[in-house]
């Protein structure tokens, strides 16, 4: 039998302590997010439907996004045992400097659209965390201003070749001036992809107002205040800014660039050389024997071609083939901490975010980019502690099974090869 007593008032008050209440919303809001997935449920709700859709869609039937988002969700790990992970370390060399965990920010076009604090936002919270920030050529601020926001921090700046060649050699320029490290020439954006859910909405730049739109704009005063408060959109090279997003894309893009494009923009360019948008184990072995810096294996988060190979699927090969030779970032479909470890210890030198930095700005400014990146270094951290690796340099392909519903699929059902 249990003995049962009567409790003691003091026992009672000992149990009944309340959590103290922030009257802060913003603060309260970020700090339930223990997700990036947390932070793209709030970012959808304070965000209007064409900005927010801009940045969560991708191309056509977003099969690569889907695609890429399921690779990493698709791993086994094998933990290491025995091994004193009381402490861990995230540090790691890219591109001739360190960062202070294996991941930096992606380039983002149009950033200031999704919250009016952009690439600022991005920029600084970077310098805060000690990775790098990497600015696009289609970014809504300017070459200088986020070198102010970022002084001691790590930029980086990603290239489209323009139709116009003056106006990107103008760009290498500025951004060699300014200081910027690295340059990701991108090379898988020669027309813009089809981006439906733009198409649908009526995504232009600047917003249109019609009757859906103010709609919208009903539950999410904020935004609009923002956007109409605070100064006009600018763009790192474009001077037309009005249209819809294929339009700006498709009447600055070059579909005629080649490997002397390549030549010519990094023998300007003084500092480090990445080539971005790489989707082949061939173009690969190319560009590492052209003696390339890095290769960023990326689909461009799936909003340029749908169905493209998936990033952290093509790794293993590639790090297989010129792993050696040449260093090697990956970027789409990273949502968790386990992702980045996963690329890591299957090759990958560094890792990119976009959308999970994003969904953070959306859901808070600043404050919402340092709790995504916030968020993601704690993933890091206890993943290498639960799989007993003290450094980075001790993940290994052992560590990791990747796994393909896909693949299944094929194998348990004949009728789906035909």
């Amino acid at each position: 039998m249990v003995k049962r007593q009567i409790p003691q008032p003091a026992e009672l008050l000992e149990l009944m302590k309340f959590k103290k209440i922030d009257l802060d919303p913003k603060r309260r809001r970020l700090a339930s997010a223990l997700t990036i997935e947390d932070l793209r449920s709030i970012a959808k709700r304070r965000t209007p439907a064409a900005a927010f859709d801009y940045t969560d869609g991708a191309a056509e039937g977003e099969l690569s996004m889907a695609r890429s988002i399921e690779a990493f969700e698709d791993i086994e790990f094998h933990p290491s045992i025995l091994n004193d992970v009381s402490q861990v370390d995230t540090t790691t060399q890219i591109l001739g400097a360190s960062s202070a965990q294996p991941f930096g920010i992606a380039p983002t076009g149009f950033t200031r659209l999704m919250q009016t604090e952009g690439e600022i936002a991005g920029a600084s919270a970077a310098g805060a965390a000690g990775i790098p920030f990497t600015l696009s050529t289609l970014g809504t601020t300017s070459i200088e201003h986020v070198r102010d926001a970022n002084p001691m921090g790590r930029n980086w700046f990603q290239l489209y070749v323009m139709k116009e060649r003056e106006t990107s050699y103008d760009l290498v320029e500025r951004a060699a001036k300014a200081g910027y490290d690295t340059l990701f020439f991108t090379v898988d954006a020669p027309v813009a992809g089809a981006r439906l859910r733009d198409t649908r909405n009526g995504f232009s730049i600047p917003p249109q107002l019609t009757p859906a739109t103010v709609l919208d704009a009903i539950p999410r005063p904020w935004w609009w205040w923002d956007f109409l408060t605070t100064a006009k959109l600018e763009f790192a090279s474009l001077t037309e800014t009005g249209g819809t997003v294929g339009e700006l894309l498709d009447s600055a893009m070059d579909p005629t660039i080649d490997f002397e494009d390549l030549a010519e923009i990094r023998a300007m360019w003084p500092g480090k050389f990445a080539v971005k948008g790489v989707q082949t184990v061939e173009d690969a072995k190319k560009l590492a024997d052209l003696g390339v810096d890095a290769i960023a294996l990326s689909n461009h988060g799936g909003r340029q071609l749908d169905r493209a190979p998936v990033p952290f699927q093509l790794l293993p090969e590639v790090a297989r083939e010129v792993g050696k030779d040449v260093e090697l970032i990956v970027d789409t479909g990273i949502r968790n901490g386990a992702d980045i470890v996963a690329a890591i210890a299957l090759g990958a030198d560094f890792t990119l975010i976009g959308r999970a930095y994003l969904y953070g700005l959306m859901a808070g400014g600043r404050d919402g980019v340092d709790r995504a990146i916030e968020i993601l270094s704690e993933q890091v951290e206890r993943t290498m502690k639960l799989l007993q690796v003290p450094t980075l340099k001790d993940l290994t392909p052992e560590h990791v099974t990747q796994l393909s519903r896909f693949t299944r699929l094929h194998q348990e059902d004949p009728a789906h090869r035909r």
